[in-house]
């Protein structure tokens, strides 16, 4: 596998617009017409995956009968809140395919209950990332992650069997607030940010091949500024600094969970100093020790994620990252949306 991006130019400009056009026709849409507007940049044969409930769908209807229709119904007056916009080039399929990247959240006032999370009559901040595929003028693929336990604990929920090991926030954008990446970009920037990505993702498994491994602290301060800040979903949480993310999030999840399985991405791409992956799943791991306040078993459970990175310098600086947890917690006979109300 490549892992440099290739010095060949490509535009990716199209793709951008392409996206950004697909967005303003969604922006005003309804739960009525939301599958026609999905139709004017989507593919017939679109590839969608959605997070627990949505599941995989094919083309225009059945995506929005799944996701869209429903939150349409659900909340009035919807803002795209975007924070991050980046496109490139897809290191997974040797840096052929063009892809683009969009976070934020999905703001809106929640007006009727959305799977049975009560309604609030209130704003509410539906946290999302998107990634979507672009081949001759068209959509063909997208990956939507939306973060439904925050959206929950938005509503008055508790619906976790422990309390998350770091902060509950609506969560900002970049510190630098330059994520919106809608102009082309310097390539050199875009080559060391994937580098510093690939580098990140083989540091557990270099410093795990060590006779003398390490320490967490050091192993983090290879590819990571002192004062990282990790945008981690509801139910873990976020957390600032290496030593707090340590204390918050990595060892509760190295001790928790066990027989860590990476089973690859199906995107992974950079541009600028912005950078990030997703996989379907990304991780299989084994509840081992307890984890969420789940108790161990020995079910095989799969994570499906997303991570977007902010470098500063020659390290990266901040970490904004979704889990399908409704996915991994119903593996493991948890289902949160069906216990909601009992």
């Amino acid at each position: 596998m490549i892992t440099s991006i290739p010095d060949k130019c490509v535009d990716l400009q199209p793709a951008k617009s392409l996206v950004r056009r697909h967005y303003a026709c969604l922006a005003d849409a309804t739960s009525q017409n939301v599958a026609e507007r999905l139709a004017m940049h989507l593919d017939a044969d679109c590839h969608w995956y959605g997070m627990h409930p949505f599941h995989e769908q094919t083309g225009p209807a059945d995506i929005a009968a799944a996701f869209w229709s429903p939150f349409l119904s659900a909340f009035s007056r919807v803002q795209r809140r975007e924070d991050i916009f980046f496109a490139g080039l897809n290191e997974i399929d040797g840096f052929q395919g063009q892809w683009v990247c969009s976070m934020g959240h999905l703001m809106g006032l929640f007006d009727a209950p959305f799977l049975g999370i009560p309604a609030t009559r209130k704003i509410a901040m539906l946290r999302y990332a998107e990634f979507n595929r672009v081949e001759d003028g068209k959509i063909t693929g997208t990956a939507l992650f939306v973060d439904l336990i925050h959206l929950m604990i938005q509503a008055g929920l508790s619906p976790l069997r422990a309390p998350q090991t770091a902060a509950h926030l609506v969560q900002p954008g970049p510190l630098t607030h330059d994520g919106l990446l809608f102009g082309p970009q310097d390539p050199r920037a875009s080559r060391m940010t994937l580098a510093r990505i690939n580098e990140m993702i083989g540091s557990i498994d270099r410093a795990n091949a060590l006779a003398r491994p390490p320490s967490p602290q050091e192993e983090l301060a290879q590819d990571w500024h002192d004062d990282m800040i990790w945008w981690g979903p509801a139910g873990i949480g976020a957390t600032y600094t290496i030593d707090r993310y340590i204390e918050q999030h990595q060892r509760p999840f190295r001790t928790g969970l066990a027989g860590r399985a990476f089973n690859g991405h199906l995107c992974r791409m950079a541009e600028g100093t912005y950078g990030g992956f997703f996989g379907w799943p990304n991780l299989t791991l084994t509840n081992s020790a307890g984890f969420m306040g789940v108790a161990p078993s020995e079910v095989r459970a799969d994570m499906r994620v997303v991570d977007i990175y902010r470098r500063a310098g020659d390290k990266l600086a901040e970490n904004w990252i979704f889990i399908d947890m409704l996915h991994f917690l119903k593996m493991q006979g948890v289902d949160i949306l069906a216990e909601i109300g009992r």
